[in-house]
């Protein structure tokens, strides 16, 4: 019998939540493999993203549902937060679900290299430690990694990497970007007692999602007391000898805060990975270029997830692991459907949305027909809280199907997840106006809507 002659049939770089999947899947179907990891298993979504982050909202939401408990006739006394208490037990379970993730690999036999690897050719990789190894296969998840402006004291800021680990809640904080992070971090921060300043190059907060929905969130962040200075470009920072951080930009007075953080996009971690070695070509942004099938240039090297920059959300990037196992070890050709993909911004209160917005349904089709519905939760009038929620539906002129539902409001991901089932679906607005409402609930302002 002749030996393999490869190390592995599979070699995956990076361990986040593509990795993970594409490598448990493949070893799965048979493949021998290995992943390397040079920090911990699970990646940006478990380690220093969404988990966390959504346990921190979480935490600061309760600062106005103790607020709103009084009006419902409980005597809260006035409550002292421990910010330490809060980020240890987040951490806690961060290495709670860093064991499962770890687990899962090796019940799989997958071998997980605690090394960062460089690819040394289109079927060789090297590891820190100096050995090299040899794969039939290479795949590269090495996700993203969260981008940095280039004034003069920017090493001053933190990013969002660092914001699970700080030492106390910073009584006020500077916030750069307008994105996702950028919205939920103002709004954990605010909760938790700091004076939040958001800072942006442009005028346009959450660019892709709906006008009016953002709107609406702008408004609300504002009348909570989060600032917002627009048409602001970072110019320098200063440290004080009292330790505070003094930031100059663009358009604006400078303001002197405790803590700067950065939110301004994300870049793919493809530095230093030896793709020139093996041919893989990236873009502009240092993005790894993949067909339809996660391959890149090299025939031999694939990419999923952050890393390949084209929805960055961990979902898509599961389902690009699972597809890539499925179709190169699995004997099943499978690939991801990039249509209608729901994503949320787990602000204060959140938003959600999947499909065409109507800007887009507009440039697309010339015209659509919206359908909203604006109203204050029943909770949030019995609070006294003057927080309105807005639903709102694109549909096609022609047909009535649903092209785009967006929402803002309290629990709006999750009602959005069993919404996109119809949307996705292609059902017609018809299809939710024979619905009966679920009543009292904010859920069936999805039936009523005119």
């Amino acid at each position: 019998m002749t030996a393999p002659k490869y190390d592995y049939d599979l070699f995956v770089i990076g361990a986040g939540s593509g990795g993970v999947r594409a490598a448990r899947v493949s070893a799965a179907h048979g493949a021998r493999v290995a992943v390397a990891e040079e920090y911990r298993v699970g990646g940006t979504c478990v380690i220093r993203g969404c988990v966390p982050k959504k346990l921190l909202i979480y935490g600061a939401h309760f600062a106005e549902d103790l607020a709103d408990a009084r009006r419902f006739g409980w005597n809260v006394p006035d409550c002292d937060f421990e910010w330490p208490v809060l980020r240890d037990n987040v951490l806690e379970e961060v290495d709670r679900i860093n064991a499962a993730y770890t687990a899962t690999l090796e019940n799989h036999g997958v071998e997980i290299i605690a090394e960062r690897a460089v690819i040394t050719g289109p079927n060789s990789v090297k590891l820190a430690g100096g050995r090299e190894v040899t794969a039939k296969i290479i795949l590269v998840a090495t996700g993203a990694t969260p981008s940095v402006p280039d004034c003069p004291g920017h090493e001053h800021g933190i990013t969002s990497n660092e914001a699970f680990h700080l030492d106390a809640v910073p009584k006020r904080i500077l916030i750069a970007g307008a994105g996702y992070i950028a919205n939920e971090f103002a709004g954990i921060f605010h909760q938790l007692g700091a004076h939040v300043i958001l800072i942006n190059r442009t005028d346009v907060i959450l660019r892709g999602y709906d006008e009016s929905i953002r709107d609406r969130l702008l408004q609300i962040s504002m009348m909570k007391g989060i600032e917002f200075r627009f048409h602001a470009a970072f110019e320098g920072i200063s440290k004080e000898k009292n330790g505070c951080l003094t930031v100059s930009m663009s358009n604006h007075e400078p303001v002197t805060v405790d803590a700067v953080m950065f939110a301004t996009g994300r870049d793919p971690n493809t530095k230093g990975l030896g793709l020139d070695s093996a041919g893989v070509e990236t873009d502009d942004k240092g993005a790894i270029k993949v067909d339809e099938d996660n391959r890149s240039t090299c025939p031999s090297i694939y990419a999923v997830g952050d890393v390949t920059n084209r929805v960055q959300l961990t979902p898509v990037a599961i389902r690009e692991g699972q597809a890539f196992a499925d179709t190169i070890f699995g004997n099943k050709p499978t690939r991801v459907d990039y249509d209608c993909i729901p994503s949320a911004v787990f602000s204060h209160p959140p938003m959600a949305g999947v499909g065409m917005t109507e800007s887009q349904a507009k440039n697309k089709l010339g015209s659509c027909k919206v359908y909203t519905s604006d109203f204050r939760p029943m909770k949030n009038v019995l609070a006294g809280r003057n927080e309105r929620a807005l639903y709102k539906m694109v549909c096609d002129s022609e047909t009535g199907k649903v092209l785009g539902l967006h929402m803002i409001g309290p629990d709006a991901p999750e009602i959005l997840q069993a919404a996109a089932v119809a949307v996705k679906a292609g059902l017609t607005k018809d299809a939710f106006d024979q619905t009966v409402a679920l009543h009292p609930s904010m859920a069936e302002e999805l039936v009523l809507m005119r």
